[in-house]
């Protein structure tokens, strides 16, 4: 039978300390969740400003579901596109300083839409070896020829893209990496993609909200303005909401609207999330706070680990990766954490390389420095 064939893989996956398992929240999003009936203290959420559970946003929420309901009913090209819809993307474009943007339910769809609208059989695509799998899985299903340039390696993308001489040119990179911490030389790779005549999408998933000027993002955080640049950013993290958008030029936009299949074929997100969202908006631009915070929370756990025996990579966002090694090991520590009310993932192959397995520490505006202090205070007890 099948089944026997699927039960023998997850159990080999069991055996080598890669099974992945969900856990059921009870609570709100927040640096103190309860987690499966037990209450913790969270480093697990990409609610990097603390606005999924902000009092405003539940208030814009339930006003605009009183307003305009549930549901968005269809695709936004049928009668899915509210007016909320459109007046979110203007704001977005603007925030960012793009002409134009468009609304997708999720940044694993907008990286989809974008890759496949824009590059096809004849074209290259040339990405990171470290950019998140949504845009992995849209580079395959493009079609396009596709080129791996070792992380962060200008000389090698340099190589790759001269030796490319035909077709359409897409550059692809996560702005923040998503396991690392670390931030994608943008200024380099533009100046590249400007010498060969190329395309540069960049994932700011991670990094809207927390990055550049009032939270516009890294364009904002590097100085970067070109009509090469097709930016994506997601609503879910420090938004805080739901959803994704692509902001560029208005051709660019305009292809995504007729070509775009995950744009194209999907129910439009919620109305009254947009409402949410133009709320998060200002919260985001206005609270400078939240910012100073989390670079005050950054410093203090840098400063706390100091010295001790897992590697803490560098890292100027709230993604704080401590290298544990080994799959077992990182396994170990997590539930060691647990055991003392403090969530804090584990991250193993494939998700990073092997002997690479870490502690994935998540830092938010919520947390104080006390929350901090009792997992600085943690794992050194775990370490000795």
């Amino acid at each position: 039978m099948p089944f026997t064939e699927l039960q023998n893989e997850l159990n080999e996956r069991a055996a080598l300390g890669l099974l992945r398992q969900r856990h059921t929240l009870q609570s709100p999003q927040s640096p103190h969740i309860t987690v499966d009936g037990k209450p913790y203290l969270s480093f697990c959420s990409n609610d990097y400003l603390g606005l999924a559970n902000h009092p405003q946003l539940i208030a814009a929420l339930q006003q605009g579901a009183q307003q305009y309901g549930v549901g968005a009913g269809a695709s936004h090209l049928v009668s899915g596109h509210f007016q909320i819809h459109h007046e979110l993307e203007m704001q977005l474009a603007a925030f960012v300083g793009k002409p134009a943007a468009l609304l997708f339910s999720s940044g694993y769809l907008a990286n989809l839409g974008v890759v496949q609208a824009l590059a096809g059989r004849s074209d290259t695509v040339f990405s990171d070896k470290l950019n998140h799998a949504s845009l992995n899985d849209a580079m395959l299903l493009s079609r396009a020829t596709v080129k791996r340039y070792r992380h962060s390696d200008m000389a090698h993308l340099a190589q790759l893209l001269q030796q490319t001489n035909s077709g359409r040119k897409l550059v692809i990179t996560d702005a923040v990496f998503s396991m690392d911490g670390d931030l994608a030389p943008l200024s380099e790779l533009l100046a590249l993609c400007e010498r060969y005549d190329a395309w540069l999408l960049v994932d700011d998933a991670h990094g809207f909200g927390v990055l550049g000027e009032q939270g516009r993002g890294c364009l904002s955080h590097f100085n970067l303005d070109s009509p090469r640049i097709i930016y994506m950013a997601t609503l879910g993290k420090a938004a805080g909401v739901s959803g994704a958008f692509v902001a560029a030029e208005q051709v660019v936009v305009d292809t995504l609207l007729q070509s775009a299949r995950s744009y194209i074929y999907t129910t439009a997100s919620p109305p009254a999330l947009a409402c949410a969202l133009l709320d998060s908006l200002h919260l985001v631009q206005e609270d400078e706070w939240r910012r100073d915070k989390l670079r005050k929370l950054i410093a203090q756990l840098q400063s706390g680990l100091a010295g001790i025996k897992w590697q803490l990579q560098h890292s100027d966002t709230p993604i704080q990766p401590l290298i544990i090694g080994g799959n077992e090991a990182a396994l170990a520590v997590s539930t060691a954490l647990r055991a003392r009310g403090i969530w804090v993932p584990a991250i193993r192959p494939p998700t990073v390389s092997q002997g690479t397995a870490r502690l994935r520490i998540s830092l938010s505006a919520e947390h104080s420095e006390s929350d901090v202090t009792q997992l600085i205070a943690a794992l050194h007890e775990l370490a000795q």
